[in-house]
């Protein structure tokens, strides 16, 4: 329903600016804004199909690595920290492997899995609940806080996405795509350790003891190392360092799933196929979806809107003195808490007006990458099992929502510009 009435808004605000140029004397903005609407159903339309191929790809090598048991093994390696985050679920209950097994798929980027096993984790918490049916409890509050920040090993279908728009605006086989890893990897810790952070005070969990402060400060620790040593470096020598680990990293992972997929003795290549054969689908899945917001989009920047918007947003950031080379990849972080597509559109937008290795298109990615959709999340998940009230939920998923898009451009800058 959000996005439904920001779709509507873009289209009005858009005609209603227009109508006022037009008196003004400006006789050329309608025109204007028929020819924004027409390209950017052919922008939406060709980027799908240039996305369809690299959604295969990575589909393809990810269902590689579920069926030989990657998923799994995550699962037990974070089953000892899940169970101090959700005391209140016993050991061996079925929603502890259903959320480690979620936890893991996001983790992946095996979105289609872990919608799934995440709602099966869901009703086997509601089996828990000890408040009225419609309340949600605290387990059920802290899982599905940490799927509104959770951690991504690898942004898939952004790298994806930026792939197929670098070929469109011709960069040759020096651009690395994947230069986002390293990003995205510290700005969805940050988002995760702050929303699980903010649970726990709430819920009075005592995550201050050892065994589980340590381990985090640990990592924290080693991650504020790398930003810090890499803000250091000149911006170009820090991005090259950024993209070629992490296509170190994917490169590594891939190798993982093929070797392992290879010990496991599973057809790896009938595995390759069927998974890429669902990239095909997403590709298709989500073009009218992009069209849509495509459209909306370049009618609202058609019409001046969107400068108007920046400019407006500029000239309070200039007044209190800091940089505005961020701004226009801030309408993505923002638009990402509401909607997956939208947000999607933004991106795909920015990259296209400012050329996808500049650095509002490198950050608008960051930001669609290391963020997830909390209105939606939350509707769907407490949606299937009846709950109505969330309790701190929503302020807690809001609170890592800011202090992503906040770590967003902090290691942007740090890292990029």
């Amino acid at each position: 329903m959000a996005l439904n009435w920001v779709w509507i808004g873009f289209f009005t605000v858009a005609g209603a600016t227009a109508l006022v140029r037009t008196l003004m004397g400006d006789e050329g903005v309608f025109q204007g804004l028929l020819t924004a609407l027409f390209d950017g159903a052919r922008s939406g339309f060709e980027i799908s199909l240039g996305l369809a191929g690299v959604m295969a790809l990575w589909l393809g090598l990810m269902r590689v690595g579920e069926r030989a048991g990657m998923v799994e093994t995550l699962a037990r390696l974070a089953a000892p920290l899940l169970r101090r985050l959700f005391p209140e679920v016993p050991n061996g209950h079925p929603a502890q492997g259903a959320m480690t097994m979620n936890i893991s798929a996001n983790m992946l980027g095996l979105d289609n899995a872990a919608t799934p096993l995440g709602l099966t984790a869901m009703r086997e918490l509601q089996t828990l609940n000890t408040r009225q049916p419609d309340t949600a409890s605290n387990a059920q509050i802290m899982f599905v806080v940490m799927n509104t920040a959770g951690l991504t090993l690898i942004p898939t279908s952004v790298i994806a996405i930026r792939q197929s728009i670098a070929v469109k605006q011709g960069l040759g086989a020096s651009f690395n795509a994947a230069d986002i890893f390293l990003p995205t990897l510290l700005v969805t810790f940050v988002s995760l350790l702050v929303g699980v952070m903010a649970v726990a005070v709430c819920q009075r969990l005592p995550l201050w003891r050892a065994r589980f402060a340590l381990p985090m400060l640990a990592v924290a620790g080693v991650l504020v190392a790398i930003v810090t040593a890499l803000a250091r470096l000149p911006a170009e020598q820090a991005s090259r360092i950024a993209g070629a680990t992490g296509a170190m990293v994917i490169l590594g992972i891939v190798m993982l799933f093929l070797l392992a997929g290879a010990f496991k003795r599973i057809n790896v290549y009938d595995a390759f196929i069927d998974g890429a054969k669902e990239g095909f689908g997403v590709a298709i899945h989500i073009v009218p979806y992009l069209i849509a917001i495509l459209v909306a989009i370049g009618v609202f920047r058609a019409a001046g809107c969107m400068d108007a918007l920046m400019a407006g947003i500029g000239s309070v950031v200039s007044a209190v003195g800091l940089d505005t080379a961020f701004l226009p990849a801030l309408p993505v972080g923002l638009m990402r808490i509401l909607s997956g597509a939208g947000a999607r559109g933004l991106m795909i937008d920015v990259m296209q007006t400012h050329g996808v290795e500049s650095f509002a298109g490198r950050l608008a990615a960051i930001m669609q990458g290391s963020s997830e959709t909390t209105f939606y999340v939350m509707a769907v998940y407490f949606g299937s099992v009846g709950i109505k009230h969330a309790r701190h939920a929503l302020a807690c998923a809001l609170l890592a929502d800011t202090a992503g898009l906040v770590t967003a451009i902090a290691i942007g800058y740090a890292m990029l510009r």
